[in-house]
Formats: structure tokens, sequence, C-alpha cells
């Protein structure tokens, strides 16, 4: 039952190549590309849970929101290449917004129905961390942002700014992950209780390889469908990156945080959760950045001011409610309607 639920992403992927291929409707193209990724994303994630086994819980958490996150990487950088420079923005982004709103929130929902008291209770030095993490983020976000719109004399070189400042942020990550994986293990759950932990070895890292070489090419094909389809469907691409790839690139796989939560299991569902957010602020955005220096358009931290505003009511929200170590079941439910906001308003740009 497991074998063929986890080979029908595989599946879709070989239908998503057949009808690139094939040259047919370009909404179809994307739309099947889209629920390949998805089904990639989430391959990648019950693998990664269990080739993490071996080394402990918290090496685990980063490595499943490292391999979690190739679906999202593939897709930046494609877009970039076909110069879909606000694709690739807004899909950081949207994984952002995606993780830290709606997947926590639903997490939070779970793990409240679960808990007999209606609190879901947690340990609150990984929330912390990724509240500080991600607020650092967002500062270097909002000055560049707020130099771009006053148009002051650093506003004329953002490639160079941005490149310092993710510099900054991968030093700060490297530094942080360091001391996390020396000293959290300890104090984190065991995997062995997860609900994929009985895949064999082998078939994971199987699975792991497969699901990534796939990743990279549905990627594409998503990619050079994006434009076509866009046009076709009549949607903003502020909508396409921040909603539609956010989900299909990266949320789908942290679905198994909230099924976690559900069972009960708070301090590994927010682990999954909270080490995605983190590594894509202050790891997949910057580096990103970097390897754009290699492309034509360049991806930079300049984004537009309601994405600055959403950022940093986003990291401002994350913080307040998971800081303390517990959360109730409405606060939750505030998180998902914050990201339904920032959905809509992309809808209409």
């Amino acid at each position: 039952m497991r074998a063929a639920f986890l080979g029908a992403p595989f599946v879709a992927a070989a239908i998503a190549g057949a009808l690139h291929f094939a040259d047919a409707d370009a909404v179809l193209c994307f739309v099947s590309a889209g629920l390949a990724l998805s089904g990639l994303a989430y391959v990648v994630g019950v693998s990664t849970e269990t080739v993490g086994a071996r080394f402990g819980p918290a090496t685990t958490g980063v490595l499943q929101s490292t391999l979690g996150n190739l679906p999202e990487l593939f897709i930046v950088l494609f877009a970039l290449a076909a110069g879909e420079v606000v694709v690739a923005t807004t899909a950081v982004l949207g994984s952002l917004f995606a993780n830290a709103l709606l997947v926590l929130g639903l997490a939070i929902v779970a793990g409240c129905w679960h808990a007999g008291d209606g609190i879901m209770r947690f340990n609150p030095r990984l929330p912390n961390d990724t509240a500080t993490l991600l607020l650092l983020a967002v500062f270097i976000i909002v000055l560049v942002g707020i130099s771009h719109e006053v148009d002051d004399p650093a506003s004329s070189h953002p490639v160079a700014i941005s490149s310092f400042g993710a510099v900054a942020l991968l030093s700060v990550y490297a530094v942080w992950l360091w001391g996390y994986l020396r000293t959290a293990g300890s104090g984190e759950p065991a995997l062995e209780q997860t609900p994929h932990a009985a895949l064999p070895f082998r078939v994971a890292v199987g699975l792991l390889a497969a699901a990534g070489i796939g990743a990279a090419f549905v990627s594409d094909w998503f990619v050079e469908a994006l434009g076509p389809a866009i046009e076709t469907l009549g949607i903003s691409r502020a909508f396409t990156g921040i909603v539609i790839v956010g989900i299909a690139g990266n949320a789908v796989e942290n679905v198994v945080g909230i099924t976690l939560a559900a069972k009960g299991q708070n301090d590994l569902a927010i682990s999954v959760i909270k080490n995605s957010v983190a590594q894509i602020a202050v790891f997949l955005f910057p580096a990103l950045v970097l390897l754009s220096l290699f492309f034509e358009h360049r991806l930079t931290f300049v984004i537009g001011p309601v994405a600055i505003g959403a950022l940093v009511l986003m990291a401002l929200s994350v913080w307040q409610i998971t800081g303390d170590g517990e959360a109730a079941a409405f606060e939750g439910w505030a998180l998902v309607a914050l990201y339904l906001i920032v959905a809509v308003i992309a809808w209409y740009e």
C-alpha cells in the first residue's frame, strides 16, 4: 500500500513529462507539473525521515528541511533562467508564508485537537531560535526594500547589498546550525515513532535520489508552462509564486508536521515545520541570491512594500504565538487567516 502511494508521484511526473514533450495545452502541463512537484516533495519528506533517523532527531530536522527545499530550489533557478524574476522572488516568499502561517497554523489546530485541555505544548527553544533567524532576514529585507522605495543612494546597488546580506545571513545560520546540532539532539523526541520510520533505509535513499532528480526535470517543465498558463488563466505572477509555487514546491512536504501534531508528537511537529521556515529565510533565500549572480537576471532582497509588511507581521505573529512554548487553537486559526489574507491580496496583484 505504502509502495503504491509513494510510487504515485513518479507516475504523475511521467505524465507531466509526456504532456510536456507532446506539446499539450499549457494549462494542462502547468497543473500536471504542479501536482507532480507536490508529490515529489512529499516523497522527499518521507524518505528523509528514514534516512535521518540514523543520525538523531536534530540532524533529521535539518536534513529534512534541506532536502525538502530541493523542488523550490529548482523552480527558482529555472525561473531565473527564463527571466521570471517576479515568480522567482515570490516563490521564496510563498514558501515562507505557506510554512510559517498555513502549515504551522494547521499543525497548531491539530495539536490542540489532540491535547486534553485544548492547548498544544512544545519545547520553546526552536521556535525562539527560528524567530530570531526570521527577524534577522526580515531586518535585511526591510532595509533594502525601504532604500529602494525612497530612492536613496544605496538603492542603486541592490545586487551588491543583497550579496553582502546573503553572506551575513548564511554565516549566522552556520553558527546557529553548529550549536543546534551539538546541543539540541538530546532534548528532542525520537524519530522512530514517526509514521514512515519503517521504510527500509536503502529504499529511502533510492527514493530520495529519484525524487531529487525528478524534481529537477519537473521544475523545468513547470516553469516552461508557467508563462502561457498564466496568460490563459488570467492570474498574476505574484499569486502564482506566493500561493501555487509556495504550496506545490514546499508546503505539501510539511504536511507531515500536521500529521505528527494530530498524533500528539508536538515537539517533532514543530521541529519539522520550524526548521523549514528557518532554512528558507536564512539559507535558501540567501543561497539563491548568491547563485543568481551566475544568471543574467539577478535575485535580490528588493521586494514591494506590501510583501515587506506581510513579512514583518508574519515574523512577529509567529514569534508571539509560539515563543512561550504553547498555543491555543484560535492562534492556529489566526495564522491560517493571515495566510488567506496574503493569498487574496496576491490574487489581485
